[in-house]
């Protein structure tokens, strides 16, 4: 049988315990916080990569990415007719609807996009936190490289496929 109020005495041994410890508040401007590698922090663009297929803005659930593009032709040695390729004339984010869920990432099949550590880019006005491509593409070298692969883990299917063919 418990005698009552034996949950506030626990609670009140938890606050006083807590109250006796020393804080590990840090100083933030003064002191600059240990990260991890891999923070999510803006998102970075590497604009040879984009091929203006738009999944990034169609998969967007905050629809805070703009593109806009137009199309070009290219001639190919050797080809019947001219080629046609979409040129990236705008990519912004505006990062005051972002929510940072990473899906735009996930999606981008080229690798065009990725995330940056870097998380010091607040503004005064709120209209500067739309990044257009060129503001995107300062943070690129900032990017971590990723995760080296795991030498016990599967072979990527591409290596699986060339042993085959080989």
């Amino acid at each position: 049988m418990e005698f009552p109020g034996k949950g506030l005495a626990k609670g009140l041994a938890v606050t006083l315990g807590t109250m006796t410890r020393r804080s590990t508040t840090q100083q933030y401007p003064d002191v600059e916080p240990d990260l991890p590698p891999r923070t999510r922090g803006v998102i970075a663009l590497v604009e040879e990569n984009c091929t203006v297929c738009m999944l990034c803005a169609r998969e967007c659930p905050d629809w805070c990415i703009y593109i806009d593009s137009h199309k070009e032709e290219v001639l190919v040695p050797g080809a019947a007719r001219p080629r046609q390729r979409n040129v990236l004339d705008r990519f912004a984010i505006d990062f005051s609807l972002c929510m940072y869920c990473g899906i735009c990432i996930e999606v981008c099949p080229f690798d065009a996009l990725h995330w940056s550590p870097e998380f010091e880019y607040a503004e005064h006005d709120i209209r500067d936190l739309l990044h257009e491509k060129e503001r995107l593409e300062e943070w690129v070298p900032t990017v971590p490289a990723p995760p080296a692969h795991d030498h016990r883990g599967e072979p990527a299917k591409e290596q699986t496929a060339a042993a085959k063919r080989a």
